[in-house]
Order: structure tokens, then sequence, then C-alpha cells
């Protein structure tokens, strides 16, 4: 049986315009796209008032943590965060327990999400210093990437024969996505705060451990492999100003080889929350300074950065609350991205059909996903609508991680989420979820 569903009256943002009209969504697929659509019979009328709708957004970077860490999170409980926070298709990160280092070990992690995830999903294979025959197993239709650590892994995954790693670049035609910190350059900063100050090294002193020049030896170095080899480098969330040198704004996304990334806490914080914040802000690669978050912005505004993302990595706030060595990096962001973005738009600091660039067209672009990431006849009905004047505060009564807290508690949105679709259903509207229906594994037009 035909499902139709007509959204009216909405501001719609896509492809560089804004236009107020109308969208008809026919099961899964959007139908038409018009500044007037009448309602046939049958068909459920969303009446969107003018808000906002824009495609859903792509998160290529989050970590879930299932299967082996799920006292910290599980599929479950972050799809259901992100699809109220308007991310639609995640992409999650290979270093749960065990690691997602052969293709058995990622199926598995396909296999709960088909059966527990509200949104769209696609999962990376982890390389390592000894899994090159498996990692080329991987098919590049059905698998988002390689995920290597270059820096802050955990487990075995860290990559640093340099032998093995110009192998990896040379063998794979997949996209690489990689985490540039020099260790070395780590452990040399960590053991000279630890003879300053031993186990209680104040919190403010992170982004100077882990530091601009740990940053750029590793991403410089990538990128230079990655020149030498021809292999498809996308570098995660930078953290410093002087990283967006090393990418290029002169030529159509569709022709890099080598990307860029930025996540959501490097344009939002600088090393002046830390004082507040403490460990809740303690992040890899480090919050640094307001000059690293300025020239962060700008290099996403003129395109030298390609898109953004949140890197969700929930931990629970009593692991968070330990002393600066023993508090793990990394917190949860799916459930606020869209409206700290959106925050920074009614700010002037970005138009909102940047934003949709950054959050939605390009990372379907740069991933090749298949008919996902626009407002598009023919494409997924992945779609958010977003009220632009009410406001809410961040509350634990109002968090949907199962970690229970969040580095925005306290902080005041104007915007709301209102209506979340995937794949042509309502998954989410008003607080309210469908519970009958799951998220699709994406493909790769590839």
């Amino acid at each position: 049986m035909t499902k139709l569903t007509l959204i009216k009256n909405a501001t719609i943002v896509n492809e560089n315009s804004t236009f107020v009209g109308d969208v008809l969504i026919e099961n899964e697929m959007i139908k038409e796209i018009s500044s007037e659509i009448s309602a046939k019979e049958n068909t459920e009328v969303i009446e969107a008032n003018g808000n906002y709708l824009i495609p859903g957004f792509i998160d290529d970077q989050v970590h879930f943590r299932e299967p082996g860490l799920t006292h910290k999170a599980n599929i479950a409980s972050e799809s259901r965060a992100a699809v109220a926070g308007g991310i639609t298709t995640f992409i999650e990160m290979p270093n749960t327990v065990p690691q997602a280092t052969t293709q058995e070990l990622l199926e598995d992690k396909f296999q709960i999400a088909a059966k527990d995830s509200y949104a769209n999903y696609s999962f990376m294979f982890g390389g390592t210093n000894n899994n090159l025959k498996e990692l080329l197993k991987t098919d590049p239709q059905k698998v988002a990437g390689i995920k290597l650590f270059l820096g802050s892994s955990t487990g075995d995954m860290l990559v640093d024969d340099e032998a093995v790693l110009e192998k990896i670049f040379s063998s794979t035609k997949m996209i690489i996505s990689v985490h540039c910190e020099d260790e070395a350059t780590i452990k040399k900063n960590t053991t000279a705060y630890k003879e300053k100050f031993g186990e209680d090294i104040p919190i403010k002193y992170h982004p100077i451990i882990r530091s601009e020049e740990a940053c750029y030896l590793s991403s410089s170095k990538a990128i230079e492999l990655a020149k030498k080899t021809g292999a498809r480098l996308h570098v995660f969330h930078l953290s410093t100003a002087k990283e967006t040198d090393l990418f290029r704004n002169d030529i159509p996304l569709e022709e890099k080889q080598i990307t860029a990334e930025v996540c959501i806490h490097h344009l939002w914080f600088s090393d002046k929350d830390y004082k507040e914040k403490g460990t809740h802000i303690k992040w890899n690669p480090a919050v640094k300074t307001e000059k690293d978050r300025l020239g962060l912005w700008k290099a996403l505004l003129d395109d030298r950065i390609d898109v953004l993302a949140t890197d969700h990595a929930p931990h629970t706030l009593e692991e968070k609350s330990n002393t600066y060595l023993k508090a793990p990096s990394g917190g949860p962001l799916v459930q606020h991205a869209i409206n700290a973005i959106l925050e920074k738009v009614k700010e002037g600091v970005i138009p909102i059909e940047k934003a949709v660039e950054k959050m939605s067209h390009n990372p379907a672009i740069l991933f090749q996903i298949e008919k996902r990431g626009f407002i598009r006849e023919g494409y997924f009905a992945d779609l958010v609508l977003i009220d632009p004047n009410q406001s809410y505060t961040v509350s634990k009564k109002n968090l949907l991680y199962k970690c229970g807290w969040s580095p925005f508690e306290g902080t005041t949105f104007s915007s709301t989420i209102t209506h979340t679709f995937v794949n042509g259903n309502l998954m989410y509207h008003k607080g309210v979820f469908n519970n009958k229906i799951k998220g699709k594994r994406i493909t790769f037009n590839r």
C-alpha cells in the first residue's frame, strides 16, 4: 500500500538556496518538490508553518560503544538521541570491544544496527599494523571506509609501523579516515608535565600536552604519504588553525583526493572553557585556543574544511570525573549538534545554506552515499523540520544519552527540532519516537 506524506509551507534549505515550498513523500522516497502541492486522498499532511526543512545531518564520525562498552552507550540509545538531534545517518568507528578489525566482527556490528538503530548507518573497518589482508576484503559499495588511528588509539589500533602505513595507503582505493596526533610528541609532553605536577596535572594543560605541534606533525605526514601513494585521505577532527593550511579549496569536493572534517566542539569551545567545564570538554585532539577556533571557522567557510561532524564519544560521569590523566577523552554530542550550529547561523557566523552543505550535502558527496544528503526527487526522504524560534535549555531531564550528561548542560538554544524523517518514516516528533521501524544500512556509489 502506498504511503503518502505531504509537508506543506516549509522553508526548504537545499543546494545553496532557501525557498518556501512543499515536499511530497511517497513511501521511502521524495516524490515531488514544488511551491504548491495539492494533497490527494489518504495523504498525511504536516503543516510546517514556515519552519526550516533540511536534509538530514549525515554524521561521518561517531562512537556508539557497541559491542563491549555498553555501560557508556549502545547503538539503540545513541541513534535515538541522534534522530532527536536531526541526524538521520551515522558512520561509526571501529574501536569497540572487540575492535572491528576483521570482516566477521565488522558484520556483527551491522547486524546489531539492523535490529536496533533508529537512524541509517554504516561502519568503518579498523586498520592495524597486521591486518592488511583482511582490510583489503572490505566491500567499497557496502562499507563507509577504513579508519586508521595515527595517534590516541585504544587496544592495538595505533598504526605506527611506517612500512605498514605506506602499504595500506598504496593498496586501497577506499577512503582512509585518520586520527592525526603524534604519539612521541604527546608522550614527551606528558612526561614533562607529570614531572612538574605528578598525577594531578591541571586540565588546562591538555591542549599544550596534545599540542598544535603533535597535530600538525601527524596530519602533514599523512597528507605527504597520501600525495606520494595517491591514496584517498580524509583527515578527521582538525583542531588547529595551522593544519587548515594543508588543505585546498581551489577545486570541487568531487575532485579532491585529500579532505578534512571539523567537529562541533572545536568550533564551539576554546581553552578558556576548561576552567568551567573541566574534563567534560576533554577530547582528543584537544580543544585549543580562541585563535584556533576562529581559524577553523575560517577554513570551514572558505571550503578548505569540507564536512562538519560530532565525534560523539560518550563516557560515564564517573569515568569523566577522574583526574586529568585518568579521565577518558570524548563526550556526547549528537542530540545538540544541529542546535549548536543554528546558534552560529543566528549569530551571523555561518549562513544556513553553508551549514546544510557541510552537515548533509558534503558527507554524501565525499563518501559517495547513494541517494541521500539532499532534498531531491527520487532520493530517500531523510528530512528534518526545525522551529528556529522555539528555544529550550539543555538539562539532565531532557537528555537522551545513556551516559546522562552533556557538555551543553545549561545552554539555551534558540531552535528546536520538531520532526525527523528517516527513509520517509516519521521517526521522531516532539519527543515521541517511532519504535516500530529501524534505519537502513546505507550503500555507496563506488
